[in-house]
This record gives structure tokens, sequence and C-alpha cells, in this order.
């Protein structure tokens, strides 16, 4: 039986950072309404619960710093109830009823990302530090090889807690004080960690991971080595996953799991026989940072909590809509309506005499205008089931415009949810622009998604200007790199079985310098370099599925790939990048003939549907005709009925793949450029007998043309 939820809205707050609200906890036995902490850009924190219906501030703190991470706390054995906030590097702590008894400034010398509280421990993170103080005590101490996004602590035996470190680079690093126990490997960089309850069927020792790019998993940490036990794909394309709970929301004595996604998706799981099987899903158009579960709204039914980006605190309760709301307005309830729409028409006349003023002194020499600074929730991450970036731009207030503005050609793609409109702008290539794309956005619109397909051996700058619906009129610049070897991905596991090419680059260059330039060709390589005399990193196309070596160490580099242009293009920029530092490079490679076939056979499957895609939508509008001509359409093939059928659909995914077939055909052609580039033969002559062989496409025929020695 699928669950329902009815949305109430609680509370609006100013903008939140990923993990800053949380349920406080009852009594045991006790069942009231529990109270719901939440702390905002604006360095407040609110603690309240509701009561009738209304809303019952308990605590509210003045404006301070911005507020990074929100936990609970307590001693070890009583009830986690104390309230700890991160601002910076700054850690405070209140009680319930908003005294404050902390104020700890830790040694970090970045903002705090991460905590978690534990008796009188504290774990904290940076970017890439761990730090543990006991009794405000500076005691173990790891810093990480790559950017720590998460952090969770897993009981052990005698009150010993593992902490868990979610990385960038696909890895949860299991730690005991100061050391690293083991890694463990995950589809994709851990976006946020959670324990999983125990009343779900499961050990303590077992945490849930979601991903950036929308995958949930379940793995038991052992004190040893981890074990996987499930995975939830992201087969919609839905957001990243920023926030999971788990809590009984059905009354089944059962915890369900409860995953928050950074496009407003709230996904409810029931864990059925050890796997986890959709109960219900609900969105609610914003980013969602912070997820919790309670009683919230009543005490007979309970509900999920939410705090959105823009500063939103949401209840979706159980309780069924006709109970939960009524037409029947209370006397009480109306007259605080009637006094809101009062205060609002007193606001309305305040900004309009203020505005009144501004324009009056806007005309002014001697007036200056003040620039509005807005904070911008934005994200570039490449989508690797269709091999597109995703572009999420969220602020708090309403967005006009946002202009896109790229110096190497790139595609954009139409998303579903969209409602902005697009206009292009003529571009001139030999300015090195290639795009100038306006997105109008519709009224109150405060978030935008685009799609992007960029070309691999193309590398440059998007620039973004983003303007929002306010006066004086201001715009934000944010700037995102699209690196050459843009649609490749970190991965841990390759197959050495298939045929590679080998580039090997010698020179006189440090290990940080080389491990730059591969962190300019490709992404989810860290900033930071990672220790030890030699590094080797493995990645995969997320497009044709080939894959890429890349070992390193001082004053040598080798990339393995089976892939020929993989390696002209890294080829290419590496010497680029080399000369720009006055670096002399001696290059020799290992070219393997059987690479070229291998490849043709992993692009033709996705160049023999495009093909048979747009021969089918070709005869749609000839099969209309036909049929508006003839009383019936018996005579015609199986396949041309079918053609008729589901001419819609084809339609659509057509339009949905613009320059999809030209881009193969680009891929075959760089493909066949690059064969003979590293024999030091020119065959851009023999392009146009290659199109022709692509237009009467057969594989065989294709790698026979391939074979061909040019002369």
């Amino acid at each position: 039986m699928e669950l329902q939820l009815s949305r109430i809205d609680l509370l609006t707050v100013g903008s939140t950072s990923l993990k800053s609200m949380k349920v406080l906890p009852n009594q045991p036995g006790k069942k009231i309404p529990q109270r719901i902490a939440v702390a905002d850009h604006n360095g407040v924190l609110t603690c309240f619960q509701m009561k009738k219906s209304d809303v019952a501030v308990d605590f509210k703190t003045l404006p301070g710093p911005k507020v990074d991470r929100l936990e609970l706390g307590g001693a070890i054995g009583s009830l986690q109830e104390k309230i700890f906030i991160s601002s910076g590097s700054e850690v405070r702590g209140f009680t319930k009823r908003g005294k404050q008894f902390l104020m700890f400034e830790s040694n970090l010398s970045d903002s705090i990302k991460s905590m978690f509280i534990h008796g009188a421990d504290l774990h904290v993170t940076g970017q890439y530090i761990y730090n543990m103080y006991h009794n405000c005590q500076d005691t173990h101490f790891y810093l990480s090889c790559d950017k720590i996004n998460d952090m969770v602590g897993i009981p052990g035996v005698n009150q010993e807690i593992y902490p868990v470190l979610g990385c960038q680079d696909r890895v949860l690093r299991v730690l005991s004080g100061s050391e690293l126990l083991y890694e463990a490997e995950v589809p994709g960089a851990p976006e946020t960690l959670a324990l999983f309850d125990v009343m779900s069927g499961f050990g303590h020792n077992n945490l849930v991971y979601g991903t950036r790019d929308g995958i949930i998993g379940l793995c038991t940490i052992n004190k040893d080595n981890p074990c996987h036990r499930w995975e939830i794909a992201n087969v919609n394309n839905l957001g990243g996953i920023t926030a999971i709970e788990t809590y009984d929301i059905n009354g089944d004595g059962v915890s369900e799991l409860i995953a928050a996604r950074d496009d407003g998706t709230i996904e409810i799981y029931t864990i059925a026989e050890g796997q986890p099987k959709m109960l219900t899903t609900k969105n609610v158009s914003e980013s969602v940072t912070s997820i919790g579960a309670g009683l919230i709204t009543s005490t007979a039914h309970s509900d999920v909590v939410i705090s959105t980006y823009p500063g939103h605190l949401v209840s979706l309760t159980t309780e069924a809509k006709s109970h939960a709301a009524t037409n029947v307005i209370p006397p009480s309830t109306k007259t605080k309506i009637d006094e809101m729409k009062q205060e609002i028409e007193e606001l309305k006349k305040q900004v309009m005499t203020e505005r009144e003023k501004y324009q009056k002194s806007a005309g002014s020499d001697s007036a200056i205008s003040a620039v509005v600074k807005f904070h911008v929730n934005d994200k570039f991450v490449l989508n690797p089931v269709d091999a597109n970036y995703l572009l999420s731009i969220e602020i708090q207030m309403p967005i006009e415009n946002v202009l896109l503005q790229c110096d190497v050609p790139i595609d954009l793609l139409d998303v579903e949810k969209n409602s902005a409109v697009v206009s292009h702008s003529a571009c001139d290539p030999e300015d090195k622009n290639y795009l100038l794309a306006t997105y109008r956005c519709q009224a109150n619109t405060t978030r935008l998604d685009v799609k992007i397909r960029s070309i691999e051996g193309q590398y440059g700058t998007l620039q973004v200007y983003i303007t929002p619906r306010i006066q004086p009129k201001t715009c934000q610049l944010k700037q995102y790199q699209i690196k050459p070897l843009s649609l490749h991905r970190r991965t841990h596991i390759i197959d050495n079985e298939r045929p590679m090419n080998v580039l090997k680059l010698n020179g006189k260059f440090s290990l940080g310098e080389v491990h730059s330039w591969i962190g300019y060709c490709i992404p989810e390589v860290p900033d930071k370099c990672p220790t030890g005399d030699t590094v080797t990193m493995y990645f995969q196309s997320t497009f044709l599925d080939t894959q890429l070596e890349c070992n390193y160490s001082q004053g040598i580099v080798e990339f393995k790939s089976d892939n020929i242009s993989t390696i002209s293009i890294l080829k290419d920029v590496t010497t680029k990048l080399a000369t720009q530092r006055k670096i002399a490079l001696n290059i020799s490679y290992e070219l393997c003939d059987q690479s070229i076939p291998h490849s043709l056979r992993l692009i033709h499957p996705k160049l023999d549907e495009q093909l048979l895609l747009a021969k089918k939508v070709q005869l749609i509008d000839a099969l209309k005709e036909l049929s508006m001509h003839e009383p019936t359409l018996d005579f015609l093939s199986p396949e041309y009925q079918d053609i008729i059928q589901n001419a819609e659909q084809l339609q659509a995914a057509f339009k949905l793949q613009p320059c999809h077939l030209e881009r193969l055909y680009g891929m075959i052609t760089d493909l066949y450029i690059d064969k003979f580039k590293f024999k030091g033969l020119n065959v851009k002559s023999k392009v146009p007998m290659l199109l022709e062989v692509l237009d009467n496409y057969e594989l065989e025929s294709l790698i026979d043309f391939f074979e061909i020695s040019a002369v």
C-alpha cells in the first residue's frame, strides 16, 4: 500500500546549509510534538515546536556568522538533545532551552564541513583534515588524500567509535584514532552518510551513503573489511542525494529509509527481505538540505520534516488529507489571517516609500548604489548515464534571467521541468565565442536546471551570469571549466585484457606539476597532490566506456587507454602545458592496432541506434500522409505500422538527442585522423571517403576502411 504524504509549511528562515536541521528526541514513553532545531546562513539558531497548528518558538539566537552544520549530542547513555552548531572553525553548544554552554575554537585552518558528537568527543572535518577533540583537547588527526564530503561515526565495542569519511574520490575511509583501517570503494562520490537504524533489521554497524550522482547504497562497516549489501541506481536521472534519515514512518515496527535529493525529490523506501522497495515519493520543487522525522504536527501521526536551501521548513505528514485539511477555518486562525493581511499591506506601503526614495536619490551625483550580495547554490556535475553535464543554479530570491557564454562548442539540451524561455544570440567563433544563450525565467522561479553536452578535445570556460529579480539590478558571475577529457570520470576497476595504447612522457618536472597537468585534463582529480612517490589513477569514459590509466611520478608519466583519441588529446594538452612552463619532454608511444576495431565496436551500438532512429523519423511524414488517403494500413509491413503507432515517442527521442549522430560521426573521424597522425600521415583529405562509408554504414566495412593503409 502506497504511503500518502500531505504538505504543511511550518516556518521560513534564511538560506540553509546541508545538515543544518535536526528533530530533537522525546523522553522515552512521551508522545508530545517534538522540537525542531534549524540554523541558517544569517547565523540564527531557531528551536521551535508545533502547538495546536501554530509555531511556538522556544528560543532564537541573534544573527552572526553563517552556520555550516548542526548536530545533536549529549552524555553517553542519555538523551541526545544538546544542540551543536559550527560557524567557520568555531563550535558552539546550546541546551534545548537556548542556554549557551560551549564556545570552542578548533585549530582547523578552514571551515568545519562536517562533525558529530559522541559524549565528550567532538569529531570534525575540514576539506582534507579530520580532527577529534576529547574535552576540547586535540587527540586524533588524519589527513585525507581527497576532499571529505561527509563523516559519520560507527559504534564499536566498549563505546569505541570508528569515524567513516566519505571522500570525493568515491571512497569511504574507515579510521581508528589517527590510523586508516581500510578503504571501501563506492560507485559515486559520497555526498551524505547516515547510520542505518537497528530497527531496520540490520546491525548497528551499517551505514547508508548517498552519492552526488543519485545512487543510494548500504554498507556494513566491520573492523577489518566492508560488506556491500545493496545499491539503488538512479534510473530516472534524478538529482544527487543530499540527506538520508531512517525512521518508522508508517508505524509497522520497522524503520523506513528516507532520502532527499537536490532537485527537491523525497523518496521513502521500505526494507523487504533485506532489499529496498519504493514506498512513496514526493517533490517539493526546492533543493533539500536536511531531513528528519518524528511527531511534528500531531502526536497520532508521524511526519517527515525537511529544510530547503531557500530556508523553507516543510512537514510531510502521514495524516489523511481529509483530517489534515478542512474547509472550516477556526475563528482564531481567521483573526491571524486578517492580521497578516494587514501587516502585508503595511509592508507594501513601506517598500513603495523606500523605492521612491531610492529612485529620487539614484539621479543624484553624490548617490552611491549599494550592490546586493546573494549566495548561489550551484552544481556542475557529470551524469554518467547519459554523458551530459547538469548545471543547477538556485538562489533564495526569484531569478530574472541567466546568461550562458562559452568559448568552446557545447550543446544545450532540454530539461522537462524547465519552464524558462531560452533565446540564442549569433556568435563569432573567430573571437572564441561559440555560445551565447539567455534563459528568461518565469515569476517566482528560484531554481534553473540546464543540461550541457561537451565534446572531448574541446576545452575552455563556461561563464554563467545570474541576475535576480531585485532592485537595484545586480549580477553574479560563475565560471565552470570544460576539461579536455570532460566525459571521463574516476573509477577503481579497469579491464586489463583490453588492447591498450601507451603514451610515455619524460622530463624535468615534479610530481606536483604532472599532477596539476592531469587535473587540468580530467575531472575528479583532487586539487591536492597525493602522498607517495608514485600515483596511479583510473578513469572511464561515460560515453564510450573506454578506459584510461594514469601512472606518474617525478620526471615520468605513463598513460594507457584503449581509445587512441584519448591518448592524442593527452599528448597535445600536456605538451602545450609543458611548453608554457618551458619544460622539455621526451615523448614515446606504443600503439596497439587492435584498439581501433575495439573502439569502433564500442561505438557501434550507439551509432546503429541513432541511424535507425533517424531513418524512422524521416519516414514518419510520408507514412502519415499515406494513412490520410488509405482506409486501412494492414498492407504495410509490421515495421512501418510500428513507426506510425509510436511516431510521437520516436520524434520525442530524436528531439532529446540533437546533433547526436553528428557527434558520433565526429568521434569516428577523430579516431581515423588520430590513428594516422601517430604514424606521421595526414589523412584529412580522405575524410569525405570516410563519410561516404558512414552514410552506407556497416561495422565490418568501416573496420576495413580503417585498415586501409593511407598513402
